[in-house]
């Protein structure tokens, strides 16, 4: 049966799947052929089961994803742009590989954490902070909203979605991004049929769409709805033991020490709404999410399905195709 919490992302020329057990990433090189990086990987709230309780696993998940996306796009741009005359030994000789590529189960836990990637996830994070949570109550309160925690909050919350609906479109007119976006067309339709149970040939996955519910961009918009009622809880609370409303500095803080609770408590919102996907209340919720695909989506051509159906077999553990390199370095 098909693993139901098998999840990805694109990256750079690639397609970052990750499964129960294991992540893996497949990207197309320059010399046309497929590398894969795979990693055996468990949640920590799966191997801290005091940790495995509504919410905080969220909260954690959230948190596993953006260091695991990083790795993956580094790794992505490492062999989307090295010349093929530096591949190594390791990479071209041997049997073909299977999902695990190594005898030697160490060389399956590397490359995934190093000092440059905590870096650029330090910046990354600093500025989507700034400008999707800081800049939108800078707004909220330049329109003398200050005083209302529901009105406030819903304001600052609309302009967060038009700053992440007008970012991604902006992104859309690049080529680069365009293409990043064939990819997570890619992603989507290998997991639809994966999911279905389809035997991952080009034909099969070619049937299906590039929307996908359980995309990150369903669950950004299920974010923003909650930060609104949460944060407007949490501005209400703090008027109750203050006398006033928070100023902006103590209100900036207040909703960036709450983000781990709004993003635990979306999480659980969309495991829970994917066991119900044929209720009206859920085509509500994912609606907003799959209309967004219409910019973060493309279709793909086959090259770029045959990438993502790698990454699939090898996050699942199933034997790899000869011709794949497996760089587990």
């Amino acid at each position: 049966m098909a693993d139901p919490k098998v999840g990805g992302q694109a990256v750079i020329e690639g397609v970052m799947i990750r499964s129960s057990e294991r992540i893996a990433t497949a990207v197309r090189a320059q010399d046309g052929g497929i590398v894969v990086r795979w990693q055996s990987y468990q949640s920590l709230a799966k191997r801290k089961h005091w940790l495995d309780v509504p919410i905080i696993r969220g909260a954690i998940s959230f948190f596993e994803m953006l260091v695991l996306g990083i790795a993956s796009l580094n790794f992505s741009a490492e062999i989307a742009t090295r010349d093929d005359k530096s591949r190594t030994v390791s990479e071209t000789s041997g049997p073909a590989p299977t999902a695990g590529g190594s005898d030697d189960p160490k060389k399956g836990k590397g490359g995934f954490g190093t000092v440059s990637m905590a870096l650029t996830m330090l910046v990354g994070l600093s500025v989507g902070v700034f400008f999707f949570l800081f800049i939108p109550l800078w707004i909220s309160r330049a329109l003398g909203l200050q005083k209302g925690a529901v009105a406030f909050n819903l304001v600052a919350g609309l302009i967060r979605v038009a700053m992440f609906v007008g970012y991604v479109r902006a992104l859309s007119f690049f080529p680069d991004f365009r293409r990043l976006f064939e990819y997570h067309g890619a992603e989507h339709m290998s997991i639809y049929a994966y999911e279905n149970g389809d035997e991952l040939t080009l034909e099969n996955v070619r049937q299906y769409k590039t929307f996908h519910p359980r995309c990150g961009t369903s669950f950004i918009f299920i974010v923003a709805i909650l930060a609104i009622l949460v944060y407007s809880l949490a501005d209400s609370s703090y008027q109750l033991v203050a006398g006033s409303m928070p100023p902006l500095f103590n209100r900036f803080v207040l909703h960036f020490l709450l983000l781990p609770v709004v993003a635990g408590s979306a999480y659980e919102l969309l495991k829970i709404s994917a066991r119900h996907t044929q209720r009206w209340w859920w085509r509500v919720l994912a609606a907003p999410g799959l209309w967004i695909q219409h910019i973060t989506t493309r279709s793909p051509d086959h090259a770029q399905l045959e990438v993502a159906r790698i990454a699939i077999w090898s996050s699942v553990g199933m034997p790899l195709p000869g011709t794949v390199r497996i760089d587990n370095g």
